[in-house]
């Protein structure tokens, strides 16, 4: 069983991009450490020493790491960056399911990276935006004042979130559409900023605020049939 080294008291925590992924999947499956120790046989000493410290595990271990967080290791290594996700096959037997607007706003959960669609007058635009979700449901992102997104204030946008696992070909999407506004109020602008759990990856002076208000909700979800 492999075991972490003992650290020294002048040994600095250094996140590794390996162990950042690992951290990453085995939050989105909903894992505890100790769950994964116990699929891939290794202490939960050993785990959270993969995934908080600089280090790369041995490849036999890594090919049990992927395997018990049902992905590859190239995807942990972050070799799949450049590709876009979805080249995998299609499953043998999927299915198609459309998702309840309850299911569609827990997927949407409090926060992440999602697409606006816009029409502008040089033609419709497709950008990518951090975004917070708001305690009545709306959509809220931050986007720097006179850009392309500044334009989509009084227009009717989509709102896109998807999520696409390429080691079981399955994956969802949900799309809001309702009408953005631009929060001129300093007190909601600032309560927002509060609420941010990111800055934009975008950087920059981004300090206008777009809240899309939900007139439809809609998702769908491909997974592998269960009979």
């Amino acid at each position: 069983m492999p075991e972490a080294p003992e650290p020294t008291e002048t040994a600095a925590v250094q996140h590794s991009d390996f162990g950042r992924r690992v951290a990453a999947r085995r939050q989105e499956l909903g894992l505890t450490a100790q769950d994964l120790a116990d699929r891939t046989g290794a202490s939960e000493a050993y785990v959270r020493y993969v995934e908080e410290q600089a280090a790369h595990p041995a490849s036999g271990f890594a090919l049990r790491l992927a395997a018990a967080l049902d992905t590859d290791v190239d995807t942990l290594l972050g070799g799949t960056y450049t590709r876009p996700p979805g080249t995998a096959d299609a499953a043998r037997t999927p299915e198609f399911l459309e998702l309840s607007e309850q299911e569609c706003r827990a997927l949407l959960s409090s926060h992440g990276v999602g697409r606006v669609a816009v029409q502008l007058p040089h033609g419709p635009v497709v950008l990518p935006v951090n975004y917070t979700m708001t305690s009545d449901g709306s959509v809220a992102f931050r986007t720097r004042p006179g850009s392309s997104l500044s334009g989509a204030t009084g227009q009717e946008v989509a709102f896109e979130v998807d999520r696409v696992d390429d080691a079981l070909s399955e994956g969802w999407s949900v799309l809001v559409v309702g009408v953005a506004c631009t929060i001129t109020d300093p007190d909601t602008a600032a309560a927002l900023v509060d609420q941010a759990h990111s800055e934009p990856w975008a950087g920059g002076e981004r300090d206008q605020w777009l809240l899309v208000t939900p007139r439809r909700i809609s998702g769908r979800r491909i997974r592998r049939a269960t009979g």
